[in-house]
Protein backbone atom coordinates (compact mmCIF):
# COMPACT_ATOMS: atom_id res chain seq x y z
CA UNK A 1 0.00 0.00 0.00
CA UNK A 2 1.29 2.99 -1.05
CA UNK A 3 1.37 5.87 1.81
CA UNK A 4 0.41 9.89 1.05
CA UNK A 5 4.07 10.85 0.98
CA UNK A 6 4.75 9.04 -2.10
CA UNK A 7 2.88 11.94 -3.96
CA UNK A 8 4.54 14.83 -5.57
CA UNK A 9 2.68 17.76 -6.19
CA UNK A 10 4.07 20.83 -8.27
CA UNK A 11 4.57 23.85 -6.76
CA UNK A 12 3.22 25.70 -9.60
CA UNK A 13 0.49 24.77 -12.29
CA UNK A 14 1.71 24.05 -15.83
CA UNK A 15 1.85 27.57 -17.81
CA UNK A 16 -1.52 26.60 -19.88
CA UNK A 17 -3.42 25.62 -16.51
CA UNK A 18 -4.97 29.38 -16.73
CA UNK A 19 -6.61 28.81 -20.46
CA UNK A 20 -7.45 26.74 -23.07
CA UNK A 21 -9.22 23.31 -22.43
CA UNK A 22 -7.86 21.04 -19.57
CA UNK A 23 -7.37 17.35 -20.49
CA UNK A 24 -10.88 15.40 -20.00
CA UNK A 25 -9.07 11.66 -20.66
CA UNK A 26 -6.08 10.92 -18.81
CA UNK A 27 -4.71 6.92 -19.02
CA UNK A 28 -2.41 4.84 -19.41
CA UNK A 29 -2.09 1.64 -21.32
CA UNK A 30 -1.39 -1.62 -19.32
CA UNK A 31 0.61 -4.40 -20.50
CA UNK A 32 0.41 -6.24 -17.43
CA UNK A 33 3.34 -8.09 -15.68
CA UNK A 34 4.23 -10.07 -18.71
CA UNK A 35 4.96 -7.70 -21.67
CA UNK A 36 1.94 -7.41 -22.76
CA UNK A 37 0.38 -10.54 -22.86
CA UNK A 38 -1.95 -11.25 -20.05
CA UNK A 39 -1.54 -14.94 -20.12
CA UNK A 40 -1.95 -15.65 -16.49
CA UNK A 41 -4.46 -15.22 -13.82
CA UNK A 42 -3.21 -12.28 -11.25
CA UNK A 43 -3.23 -12.83 -7.43
CA UNK A 44 -5.10 -9.20 -6.65
CA UNK A 45 -3.02 -8.50 -3.73
CA UNK A 46 0.16 -8.74 -6.20
CA UNK A 47 -1.37 -6.72 -8.90
CA UNK A 48 -2.71 -4.11 -6.09
CA UNK A 49 1.03 -3.81 -4.99
CA UNK A 50 2.44 -3.85 -8.44
CA UNK A 51 -0.78 -1.22 -9.78
CA UNK A 52 -1.93 0.52 -6.48
CA UNK A 53 -0.40 3.89 -7.74
CA UNK A 54 -2.94 3.93 -10.43
CA UNK A 55 -5.92 3.52 -8.24
CA UNK A 56 -4.22 6.02 -5.68
CA UNK A 57 -1.65 8.91 -6.42
CA UNK A 58 -1.31 8.94 -2.11
CA UNK A 59 -4.52 11.36 -1.18
CA UNK A 60 -6.62 8.42 -2.43
CA UNK A 61 -7.83 9.74 -5.62
CA UNK A 62 -7.03 7.56 -9.00
CA UNK A 63 -4.16 9.02 -11.04
CA UNK A 64 -5.86 8.26 -14.31
CA UNK A 65 -9.49 7.92 -15.53
CA UNK A 66 -8.71 5.61 -18.54
CA UNK A 67 -6.75 2.29 -17.98
CA UNK A 68 -6.41 0.14 -21.38
CA UNK A 69 -5.72 -3.29 -20.69
CA UNK A 70 -3.33 -4.39 -23.72
CA UNK A 71 -3.68 -6.65 -26.22
CA UNK A 72 -6.30 -9.38 -27.49
CA UNK A 73 -4.67 -10.79 -30.52
CA UNK A 74 -7.62 -10.31 -32.77
CA UNK A 75 -7.21 -13.74 -34.60
CA UNK A 76 -7.41 -15.38 -31.66
CA UNK A 77 -10.66 -13.74 -30.74
CA UNK A 78 -12.09 -14.21 -33.79
CA UNK A 79 -11.74 -17.97 -33.41
CA UNK A 80 -12.36 -18.19 -29.58
CA UNK A 81 -9.36 -20.11 -29.37
CA UNK A 82 -8.66 -21.17 -25.51
CA UNK A 83 -5.31 -22.45 -24.51
CA UNK A 84 -3.30 -21.73 -22.10
CA UNK A 85 -2.89 -18.03 -21.87
CA UNK A 86 -6.45 -17.37 -24.23
CA UNK A 87 -10.43 -18.60 -22.72
CA UNK A 88 -12.83 -18.09 -25.46
CA UNK A 89 -10.51 -16.12 -27.33
CA UNK A 90 -9.35 -13.80 -24.51
CA UNK A 91 -5.83 -13.19 -22.22
CA UNK A 92 -7.61 -14.86 -19.31
CA UNK A 93 -5.24 -12.19 -16.94
CA UNK A 94 -8.02 -9.68 -18.85
CA UNK A 95 -11.02 -10.67 -16.51
CA UNK A 96 -13.19 -9.00 -14.30
CA UNK A 97 -11.40 -8.64 -11.40
CA UNK A 98 -8.79 -6.71 -13.06
CA UNK A 99 -11.47 -4.83 -14.56
CA UNK A 100 -13.42 -4.05 -11.45
CA UNK A 101 -10.54 -3.33 -9.80
CA UNK A 102 -9.91 -0.59 -11.77
CA UNK A 103 -13.49 0.69 -12.45
CA UNK A 104 -14.45 0.35 -8.60
CA UNK A 105 -12.06 3.29 -8.25
CA UNK A 106 -14.20 5.29 -11.07
CA UNK A 107 -11.57 4.76 -13.79
CA UNK A 108 -13.16 4.09 -17.32
CA UNK A 109 -11.57 0.52 -18.93
CA UNK A 110 -10.80 -0.55 -22.54
CA UNK A 111 -9.06 -3.35 -23.97
CA UNK A 112 -7.28 -3.41 -26.84
CA UNK A 113 -7.30 -5.23 -29.82
CA UNK A 114 -4.00 -6.04 -32.02
CA UNK A 115 -0.24 -3.79 -30.95
CA UNK A 116 2.07 -4.65 -33.87
CA UNK A 117 3.21 -7.99 -32.74
CA UNK A 118 -0.43 -9.29 -34.11
CA UNK A 119 -0.71 -6.78 -37.08
CA UNK A 120 -0.46 -9.82 -39.36
CA UNK A 121 -3.09 -11.42 -37.50
CA UNK A 122 -5.41 -8.22 -38.05
CA UNK A 123 -4.77 -8.49 -41.62
CA UNK A 124 -5.86 -12.41 -41.17
CA UNK A 125 -8.77 -11.81 -38.98
CA UNK A 126 -10.32 -9.22 -41.18
CA UNK A 127 -9.37 -11.17 -44.67
CA UNK A 128 -11.37 -14.19 -43.03
CA UNK A 129 -14.49 -12.75 -41.39
CA UNK A 130 -14.47 -9.03 -39.82
CA UNK A 131 -18.33 -8.92 -39.44
CA UNK A 132 -17.79 -11.93 -36.84
CA UNK A 133 -14.48 -10.50 -35.27
CA UNK A 134 -16.58 -7.31 -34.80
CA UNK A 135 -19.65 -9.32 -33.09
CA UNK A 136 -17.35 -10.96 -30.62
CA UNK A 137 -15.39 -7.66 -29.72
CA UNK A 138 -18.52 -6.45 -29.05
CA UNK A 139 -19.43 -9.42 -27.14
CA UNK A 140 -16.46 -9.17 -25.35
CA UNK A 141 -17.38 -5.50 -24.53
CA UNK A 142 -21.02 -6.39 -22.80
CA UNK A 143 -19.51 -9.56 -20.90
CA UNK A 144 -16.18 -7.15 -18.86
CA UNK A 145 -18.53 -3.71 -19.07
CA UNK A 146 -15.52 -2.46 -21.22
CA UNK A 147 -14.99 -0.04 -24.36
CA UNK A 148 -13.13 -1.51 -27.01
CA UNK A 149 -9.26 0.26 -28.46
CA UNK A 150 -8.13 -1.15 -32.03
CA UNK A 151 -4.71 -0.89 -32.88
CA UNK A 152 -4.21 -2.18 -36.07
CA UNK A 153 -0.69 -0.91 -37.10
CA UNK A 154 -0.38 -1.99 -40.96
CA UNK A 155 1.78 0.80 -42.00
CA UNK A 156 0.95 0.01 -45.89
CA UNK A 157 -2.00 -1.12 -47.80
CA UNK A 158 -4.55 -1.88 -44.24
CA UNK A 159 -7.43 -3.54 -45.11
CA UNK A 160 -9.29 -0.21 -44.79
CA UNK A 161 -13.10 -2.12 -45.81
CA UNK A 162 -12.20 -5.19 -43.50
CA UNK A 163 -12.12 -2.64 -41.15
CA UNK A 164 -14.56 -0.76 -41.82
CA UNK A 165 -17.19 -4.33 -41.63
CA UNK A 166 -15.51 -4.63 -37.99
CA UNK A 167 -16.95 -1.18 -37.22
CA UNK A 168 -20.10 -1.49 -38.39
CA UNK A 169 -20.39 -4.66 -36.56
CA UNK A 170 -19.17 -3.58 -33.81
CA UNK A 171 -21.53 -0.27 -33.77
CA UNK A 172 -24.78 -2.31 -34.42
CA UNK A 173 -24.07 -3.81 -31.33
CA UNK A 174 -23.14 -0.67 -29.34
CA UNK A 175 -24.19 2.82 -31.01
CA UNK A 176 -22.08 5.95 -31.08
CA UNK A 177 -23.06 7.19 -28.10
CA UNK A 178 -21.88 11.11 -27.38
CA UNK A 179 -23.14 10.91 -23.61
CA UNK A 180 -20.52 8.69 -23.03
CA UNK A 181 -22.88 6.80 -20.30
CA UNK A 182 -22.79 3.14 -21.60
CA UNK A 183 -18.40 1.91 -21.11
CA UNK A 184 -19.28 -0.66 -23.87
CA UNK A 185 -19.87 2.54 -26.43
CA UNK A 186 -16.50 3.62 -26.49
CA UNK A 187 -14.51 2.76 -29.52
CA UNK A 188 -11.20 4.15 -30.58
CA UNK A 189 -8.70 3.65 -32.43
CA UNK A 190 -4.41 4.82 -32.88
CA UNK A 191 -2.68 6.30 -35.25
CA UNK A 192 0.76 7.27 -35.20
CA UNK A 193 2.50 10.44 -33.56
CA UNK A 194 2.29 12.44 -36.72
CA UNK A 195 0.59 12.00 -40.12
CA UNK A 196 3.70 10.12 -41.64
CA UNK A 197 3.49 6.89 -40.54
CA UNK A 198 0.12 4.30 -40.74
CA UNK A 199 -0.91 6.92 -43.60
CA UNK A 200 -3.55 5.29 -45.04
CA UNK A 201 -5.11 4.23 -42.08
CA UNK A 202 -4.50 7.93 -41.08
CA UNK A 203 -6.30 9.42 -44.28
CA UNK A 204 -9.34 7.13 -43.96
CA UNK A 205 -10.37 7.21 -39.94
CA UNK A 206 -9.52 11.10 -40.32
CA UNK A 207 -11.93 10.60 -43.01
CA UNK A 208 -14.53 8.74 -42.57
CA UNK A 209 -14.63 8.02 -38.89
CA UNK A 210 -13.90 11.19 -36.61
CA UNK A 211 -15.44 13.59 -38.28
CA UNK A 212 -17.37 15.52 -36.04
CA UNK A 213 -20.08 15.89 -37.91
CA UNK A 214 -20.80 11.77 -38.27
CA UNK A 215 -18.35 10.86 -35.49
CA UNK A 216 -18.46 6.52 -35.88
CA UNK A 217 -15.49 5.91 -33.65
CA UNK A 218 -15.47 8.28 -30.43
CA UNK A 219 -11.51 9.70 -30.77
CA UNK A 220 -8.20 8.64 -31.96
CA UNK A 221 -4.40 8.41 -29.81
CA UNK A 222 -1.68 9.66 -31.21
CA UNK A 223 0.71 6.76 -30.08
CA UNK A 224 4.26 7.12 -29.07
CA UNK A 225 7.37 7.45 -31.70
CA UNK A 226 9.83 5.57 -31.08
CA UNK A 227 11.88 7.16 -28.34
CA UNK A 228 10.38 9.86 -26.32
CA UNK A 229 10.23 13.24 -28.11
CA UNK A 230 11.15 16.39 -26.65
CA UNK A 231 8.04 18.73 -25.90
CA UNK A 232 8.63 20.69 -28.97
CA UNK A 233 9.01 17.55 -30.86
CA UNK A 234 5.61 16.15 -29.50
CA UNK A 235 3.87 19.14 -30.53
CA UNK A 236 5.10 19.40 -33.90
CA UNK A 237 3.80 15.55 -34.24
CA UNK A 238 0.41 16.39 -32.83
CA UNK A 239 0.08 19.48 -35.27
CA UNK A 240 -0.08 17.16 -38.18
CA UNK A 241 -3.07 15.52 -36.85
CA UNK A 242 -4.64 19.05 -36.66
CA UNK A 243 -3.35 20.57 -39.81
CA UNK A 244 -3.45 17.25 -42.26
CA UNK A 245 -1.80 16.68 -45.14
CA UNK A 246 -3.56 18.11 -48.41
CA UNK A 247 -0.37 17.17 -50.71
CA UNK A 248 -0.95 13.96 -49.78
CA UNK A 249 -2.88 12.27 -52.87
CA UNK A 250 -5.04 10.74 -51.04
CA UNK A 251 -5.07 14.26 -48.97
CA UNK A 252 -4.80 13.63 -45.29
CA UNK A 253 -8.01 15.65 -43.74
CA UNK A 254 -7.60 17.93 -40.73
CA UNK A 255 -7.76 16.12 -37.26
CA UNK A 256 -10.25 18.27 -34.92
CA UNK A 257 -8.75 18.51 -31.47
CA UNK A 258 -11.51 16.89 -29.40
CA UNK A 259 -10.98 14.19 -31.60
CA UNK A 260 -7.22 13.02 -30.49
CA UNK A 261 -5.06 12.57 -27.37
CA UNK A 262 -1.48 12.68 -27.86
CA UNK A 263 0.74 9.72 -25.76
CA UNK A 264 3.79 10.17 -24.24
CA UNK A 265 5.84 7.31 -22.58
CA UNK A 266 6.25 6.85 -18.71
CA UNK A 267 8.36 3.63 -18.95
CA UNK A 268 10.73 3.02 -21.64
CA UNK A 269 14.12 0.91 -22.11
CA UNK A 270 16.09 1.24 -18.89
CA UNK A 271 15.09 4.52 -18.15
CA UNK A 272 12.44 5.71 -15.38
CA UNK A 273 10.88 8.74 -17.65
CA UNK A 274 9.61 12.45 -15.58
CA UNK A 275 6.29 11.22 -16.31
CA UNK A 276 6.43 9.13 -14.21
CA UNK A 277 8.60 10.16 -11.28
CA UNK A 278 8.45 14.03 -11.83
CA UNK A 279 5.99 15.70 -13.22
CA UNK A 280 7.83 19.51 -13.41
CA UNK A 281 10.02 18.45 -15.18
CA UNK A 282 8.46 16.10 -17.79
CA UNK A 283 7.12 16.64 -21.49
CA UNK A 284 3.75 16.56 -19.96
CA UNK A 285 4.55 19.49 -18.22
CA UNK A 286 6.35 20.78 -20.84
CA UNK A 287 3.56 20.25 -24.00
CA UNK A 288 0.45 21.13 -21.43
CA UNK A 289 0.82 24.99 -22.75
CA UNK A 290 0.06 23.88 -26.15
CA UNK A 291 -2.10 21.16 -25.55
CA UNK A 292 -4.76 22.69 -23.87
CA UNK A 293 -5.07 25.62 -26.36
CA UNK A 294 -3.71 24.02 -29.86
CA UNK A 295 -6.57 25.44 -32.19
CA UNK A 296 -8.62 23.88 -34.81
CA UNK A 297 -6.94 24.43 -38.01
CA UNK A 298 -9.54 23.20 -40.44
CA UNK A 299 -11.33 20.88 -38.13
CA UNK A 300 -13.72 20.95 -35.21
CA UNK A 301 -14.30 24.28 -33.32
CA UNK A 302 -12.75 23.73 -29.72
CA UNK A 303 -9.03 24.24 -28.68
CA UNK A 304 -6.70 21.84 -27.23
CA UNK A 305 -6.44 18.41 -27.66
CA UNK A 306 -8.98 15.64 -25.79
CA UNK A 307 -5.82 14.85 -23.03
CA UNK A 308 -2.89 13.04 -23.01
CA UNK A 309 -2.31 8.71 -22.53
CA UNK A 310 0.98 6.99 -20.89
CA UNK A 311 3.28 4.09 -22.42
CA UNK A 312 2.21 1.63 -20.50
CA UNK A 313 2.13 0.63 -17.09
CA UNK A 314 3.35 -2.15 -15.23
CA UNK A 315 5.87 -4.47 -17.64
CA UNK A 316 5.45 -3.26 -21.14
CA UNK A 317 8.31 -5.18 -22.63
CA UNK A 318 10.27 -8.20 -21.22
CA UNK A 319 13.95 -6.40 -20.50
CA UNK A 320 13.72 -2.63 -19.57
CA UNK A 321 11.99 -0.21 -16.53
CA UNK A 322 8.69 -1.07 -14.84
CA UNK A 323 6.22 1.44 -13.11
CA UNK A 324 6.02 -1.26 -10.52
CA UNK A 325 7.18 0.21 -6.89
CA UNK A 326 10.03 2.03 -5.81
CA UNK A 327 9.04 3.14 -9.91
CA UNK A 328 5.18 3.79 -9.56
CA UNK A 329 4.15 6.98 -11.10
CA UNK A 330 2.27 9.30 -8.70
CA UNK A 331 4.71 11.69 -8.91
CA UNK A 332 4.83 12.16 -12.68
CA UNK A 333 1.23 10.91 -13.59
CA UNK A 334 -0.06 11.41 -10.83
CA UNK A 335 1.30 14.80 -9.78
CA UNK A 336 -0.23 15.48 -13.60
CA UNK A 337 -3.84 14.83 -12.37
CA UNK A 338 -3.96 16.96 -9.54
CA UNK A 339 -2.23 19.84 -11.33
CA UNK A 340 -4.79 19.32 -14.81
CA UNK A 341 -7.21 18.76 -11.68
CA UNK A 342 -8.61 15.85 -14.28
CA UNK A 343 -12.02 14.72 -13.55
CA UNK A 344 -12.51 11.35 -12.35
CA UNK A 345 -14.60 9.46 -13.09
CA UNK A 346 -13.94 10.39 -16.97
CA UNK A 347 -17.22 13.37 -18.24
CA UNK A 348 -18.68 13.18 -21.52
CA UNK A 349 -16.45 14.15 -23.93
CA UNK A 350 -15.95 17.35 -26.32
CA UNK A 351 -17.55 16.65 -29.34
CA UNK A 352 -16.38 19.66 -31.69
Amino acid sequence: MLTAAAAVVPSTAPAGAATGTPPQVYGAWHCGNDACTWATVRDMTDFDHANHWLIDRGDGRPSVNLVVLSFVNPLTLLNGTTNSGNADGVPVGMNQGVVNYFTSHGIRVMLSIGGITYTDDWNTALAQNPTLLGQRAAALASRLGVGIEIDYEQSSGPNTAGLQAFIDAYRAAHPYDASGADPTARLTIDVAAGDRWLIDLDQYASAHWLTTSGPVLDYANAMVPSKQPTAAGAESNWQEHLTGKANYSPAIPPLAPAKFTGSLYIAEGSQVRPECTDFPSSVTNGTSAWTQSAAPAGAGTSPGLLGYMFWAAERPATRGVTTVPPNSCEGGVGAGATSFNIPIPMPALRQS
